[in-house]
């Protein structure tokens, strides 16, 4: 196994690394269309299987885990509208190429498979681009079963080793893009909350000044623990009551599959805005938000949560018995398959 990459954080046994070089980091469209280029010459001989996470034009096995370019430009547009959107993505290099690169990323060929991380960006996949609709296959991100139970002691001494106060209940929040998954409706409902809770943010730092000032402005400034990127989250999850993710958009949600293997409770967002809540159900293992921009809504659920101890226990028991379903062992096994089809399609084609 080689790994392409411009940034290499880790050495896997038995993996190759080469590292892609970055001439153009800005305009990011620039690097892309390097990065394409650059991995297809790399690539373009003497491997089985090329599987990319990328936007590339390259790749047997392409592994989708965004909304597509063309998809977030084009839907629900009509008449004048489309019309306008058209004018600025023709006047638009950085457009231009990103929507050039996913049109070659899905054009139909023989053996190509494209992976998807849910069943409503299937969906999405097979209207946005139907020629490749037979080839989309579904494999959730998976995750790695933690030492449970998590103890109240072991809780403890995660909030000490995090800086939160050891007493109340904690809200955990983890995103990168604080905007987009829901952040400011949760301060609006944390406000409404009792003043022993709190809420821990864990991510993006580039976002931590605009939010401590909404925090500040709705007199939460004691309550809300801005923690940055950790380079070991699971600390987090361990010092957490529940974690609350009213995303406005997301493919999956990798953070919600974690803190279900931590055991936590989780409020996320239905399946209109969250991949994985298509395979949630209200009540039995996940708390699903059919609104996550109601933050009358999102308080009240948060206040039956945080109040009712059976709902926290069934909650913590589905979430568990949910997230062993899906190990690292088992998607890997499927992904495997992946590969196994590629090369059994190059070889019939080889044959002819």
């Amino acid at each position: 196994m080689h790994v392409f990459s411009q940034e290499i954080e880790h050495a896997w046994p038995g993996v190759t690394y080469h590292k892609v070089s970055a001439p153009f980091r800005k305009p990011r469209w620039i690097n892309q269309l390097w990065f394409s280029t650059a991995t297809w010459w790399a690539t373009r001989r003497g491997f089985d299987v090329v599987h990319s996470h990328e936007n590339t034009w390259h790749g047997d096995v392409q592994t989708v885990h965004v909304l597509p370019v063309k998809y977030n430009l084009f839907r629900a547009r009509t008449g004048w509208r489309l019309m306008s959107r058209w004018i600025k993505v023709v006047t638009s290099p950085r457009l231009l190429v990103y929507l050039g690169l996913e049109r070659l990323r899905y054009a139909a060929s023989h053996g190509l498979q494209v992976v998807v991380t849910s069943e409503s960006l299937r969906s999405i996949m097979a209207s946005t681009y139907p020629g490749c609709r037979e080839m989309v296959s579904v494999i959730t991100p998976g995750i790695t079963m933690p030492e449970l139970p998590v103890t109240k002691l072991r809780r403890s001494r995660a909030r000490e080793q995090l800086g939160l106060p050891t007493a109340g209940a904690c809200l955990l929040f983890v995103a990168n893009d604080y905007r987009k998954k829901g952040l400011e409706i949760l301060l609006q409902a944390l406000a409404q909350l009792p003043s022993d809770v709190m809420l821990a943010v864990v991510g993006n730092s580039s976002h931590i000044s605009e939010f401590r000032a909404q925090a500040e402005a709705l007199r939460l400034a004691e309550r809300v623990f801005f923690l940055g990127p950790l380079k070991d989250v699971g600390l987090a999850y361990e010092a957490s009551n529940c974690l609350v993710h009213p995303t406005l958009e997301d493919t999956f949600a990798m953070v919600v599959l974690e803190a279900m293997a931590h055991g936590l409770p989780v409020v996320v967002s239905g399946l209109k805005y969250c991949g994985i809540s298509g395979l949630l159900t209200h009540g039995v293992n996940a708390l699903i938000l059919d609104d996550p921009k109601d933050v009358s809504h999102l308080t009240h659920v948060l206040e039956q949560l945080l109040g009712h101890q059976a709902l926290q226990d069934q909650l913590v028991r589905g979430a568990i018995d949910f997230a062993e379903n899906y190990q690292w062992r088992e998607i890997a096994l499927k992904q495997e398959a992946i590969y196994f089809s590629v090369v059994e399609a190059k070889n019939a084609a080889s044959a002819l």
